[in-house]
């Protein structure tokens, strides 16, 4: 089996059986990682580029050790200390790239449609690590791969995203994801954060009481606050946002159920979540790091198998 797509731009151009591929190729490459010698040298005559023009820790080393682990040569390129400061343009830049004879790129940009834009004008295969407030495909692949690896399927089951969904890229790649293998999907956060028509534009229950949320729910995803990506004032201040949707212990105590937490980081603690709740035994957030690992070794795999000849 194979892709549909020869990039993986998001999950919106994403099928259910592309999903499902994906997750399950990440399961064996999770058994890989779990023995001594955790290399395979599946890419080992694949170069990689990992184009960031944003800053990110998390995602860049994931990706890197993926990469490695797969056997493949990496570039690592960040724009901060580069020609781009200097006026070169994307386009120049990964021409210049590729005149290396790159097979791939994975690119994180503030500019969201950046990885769309490169697609349309350079032969290598594209991973989007991240385009400004658009998507985030493979975190919502390794969310979806740590909810079933929790839970032990998709579809039926409640998941709620709470916070800033206005602002988050991984919010829509999971409401894509998720609808497509047939879970259900509520957003919970003030209403200034919470997109007008969101309801029937994305097929989503909206709640703005995080107790009732919490309380309707089989997983909670809790995103972080942007404060990077907000041009106004959506709330009154960190500590009236922790009070009104913080997800605390007490919270979850006061459930009638134990419900999955989730955070696909980095965390600001004491503000979208309480440190004793993301280190609680219900919190699978590490594992969620972990699970990058093996849902990014799938990605890449996946790719470089569906080039054109």
């Amino acid at each position: 089996m194979q892709l549909s797509t020869k990039h993986l731009l998001g999950i919106k151009q994403l099928t259910a059986a592309d999903i499902s591929l994906i997750l399950s190729t990440a399961t064996q490459f999770k058994e890989v990682l779990q023995r001594p010698v955790k290399k395979v040298p599946s890419l080992r005559d694949v170069t990689i580029v990992n184009l960031f023009y944003e800053n990110s820790t998390r995602t860049r080393i994931s990706f890197e050790l993926a990469e490695k682990r797969l056997g493949a040569d990496t570039i690592n390129f960040s724009a901060s200390g580069s020609s781009v400061s200097k006026g070169e343009t994307l386009l120049d830049t990964v021409n210049n790239i590729l005149s290396m004879k790159v097979d791939m790129v994975v690119m994180r940009h503030s500019a969201s449609g950046a990885p769309h834009f490169l697609s349309k004008h350079i032969p290598a295969a594209i991973i989007n690590a991240g385009d400004g407030i658009n998507e985030h495909p493979t975190q919502a692949l390794l969310d979806a791969f740590s909810i079933q690896e929790k839970t032990g399927s998709l579809a039926g089951k409640k998941i709620v995203l709470v916070g800033d969904i206005m602002h988050s890229r991984v919010a829509l790649s999971n409401i894509y994801l998720l609808n497509k293998m047939g879970a259900e999907v509520m957003v919970a956060g003030p209403p200034t954060l919470i997109p007008k028509y969101i309801e029937d534009a994305l097929h989503v229950k909206v709640e703005y009481d995080i107790k009732k949320a919490l309380a309707w729910c089989d997983v909670a995803n809790v995103l972080r606050i942007q404060l990077e990506r907000q041009n106004q004032v959506l709330f009154s201040s960190l500590r009236e946002y922790n009070l009104a949707y913080g997800v605390s212990r007490k919270l979850l105590d006061g459930l009638k159920k134990e419900i999955v937490i989730m955070h696909p980081g980095p965390i600001n603690r004491g503000v979208e979540i309480d440190s004793d709740v993301a280190d609680g035994n219900q919190s699978i957030i590490l594992q969620q790091v972990e699970n990058g690992v093996a849902v990014r070794m799938a990605s890449l795999y996946l790719l470089a198998g569906n080039k054109p000849d």
